[in-house]
């Protein structure tokens, strides 16, 4: 049986669904370090007569900021409703939940969806089986009423896992891919498309605003774009490849030297992943340019030091967007900090390509164009 290679995930092809779990155990490692169980718009229209304009169309969903890690919202699915703390992912398309048939420790510890208490519900019988370089999870396909705020969408497709190992020390139940159709579980429609295709939202699009530091303010927004959350005019970006949202960059420079990206690379914006992800060389150049030691699961550096470090420069469409070390580099204890980069991504991707997550993103503020396949950035507030 032929096995697929995607961001860390090592997925079967028959029956699968295909989510990019490197960022789960990055996330899981460092979750349990910290013992945490838990046309719509137009660059020549005025911002604000247009935001006045479709204030009204735009639904806005609340995110939990789980220690700038992961950004956690509630959605229900089933009649009655059944809540369940989801991660809302820009870099995966299905959407799954733990399920009452599930009784390994990552479903036991979280909520798990009962099919027998929904009178909407319908079975499928399509096998969905997860392999992963650090776990698995095997369940079935179901159809069943979700609804993300007043969103309500009917008959959605979604995974109930019999057995897991994907959330064990994640705040979040199950995950909410808002990738495009083209990565989700083949002859299902993800949540965004059934949005879209229903009429349910005004327009194509969706956004994110994730805050620093703060356990509320973080949102995300469907069907038009509040521009009281940036700063600016949004830039936006072609998607190079419609899969993930991916772009490409032009180059990324550090200390006045080209990190990599030499002939231009790729970038995947991903709202799942907590930290910034780049192939092995150029991160390693990172780490020397910070004077970065190894310490078990990370790379540590002096925090006195932060003062005296570079911005990464990431120049994508002739827009630079810097990363700060005040934003790459983590807050630890002791007088010690924790870098934000990780290498490998040659490992899943045959070009360059770098993986944004919330380290860039909560710089700025970004916008997901399904209509025009593009992605808007601008600094936020």
């Amino acid at each position: 049986m032929k096995c697929l290679v995607i961001l860390g995930l090592v997925a079967l092809s028959e029956g699968l669904v295909i989510i990019p779990l490197t960022k789960v155990k990055i996330m899981r490692e460092t979750l349990r370090e910290k013992t945490v169980l838990t046309n719509f718009l137009d660059e020549n229209l005025d911002n604000t007569s247009q935001n006045a304009a479709q204030d009204l169309n735009i639904s806005r969903h609340p995110l939990r900021n789980y220690m700038d890690l992961v950004y956690v919202g509630n959605i229900t699915i089933g009649t009655p409703p059944q809540e369940f703390k989801m991660l809302f992912d820009t870099g995966s398309s299905d959407l799954w939940v733990p399920s009452v048939y599930c009784h390994s420790t990552a479903c036991r510890i979280h909520k798990r969806y009962d099919p027998h208490l929904s009178t909407t519900f319908r079975l499928s019988g399509r096998p969905v089986d997860l392999i992963f370089g650090s776990g698995r999870m095997v369940g079935f396909l179901g159809f069943d009423t979700v609804q993300i705020g007043k969103l309500v969408d009917v008959f959605q497709p979604f995974g109930l896992s019999e057995y897991q190992f994907v959330t064990e020390h994640s705040p979040f139940d199950g995950i909410l891919g808002l990738g495009y159709p083209s990565m989700a579980l083949q002859g299902t429609i993800p949540v965004f498309d059934n949005l879209m295709r229903r009429g349910v939202i005004s327009q194509p699009v969706f956004a994110f605003y994730l805050s620093t530091n703060k356990k509320n303010g973080s949102v995300v927004m469907f069907g038009g774009v509040d521009h009281s959350y940036h700063k600016g005019e949004l830039k936006w970006i072609p998607v190079s490849r419609t899969r993930f949202w991916q772009v490409t960059v032009n180059r990324i420079i550090m200390n006045g030297q080209f990190l990599g990206c030499f002939r231009g690379c790729q970038a995947i914006l991903d709202t799942g992943t907590s930290r910034l992800l780049g192939p092995t060389e150029p991160i390693d150049n990172v780490k020397r340019f910070i004077s970065a030691r190894h310490v078990g699961y990370e790379w540590v550096v002096p925090c006195y030091l932060i003062p005296r470090m570079p911005d990464v420069i990431f120049t994508i469409n002739g827009m630079d967007y810097p990363v700060p070390a005040q934003a790459y580099i983590r807050k630890g204890h002791r007088g010690l900090c924790f870098s934000s980069f990780q290498g490998g991504t040659e490992n899943w991707h045959p070009r360059e390509t770098w993986i944004l997550g919330d380290v860039f993103l909560r710089l700025y503020f970004s916008v997901y164009d399904r209509g025009n396949n593009r992605v808007g950035l601008a600094p936020t507030l």
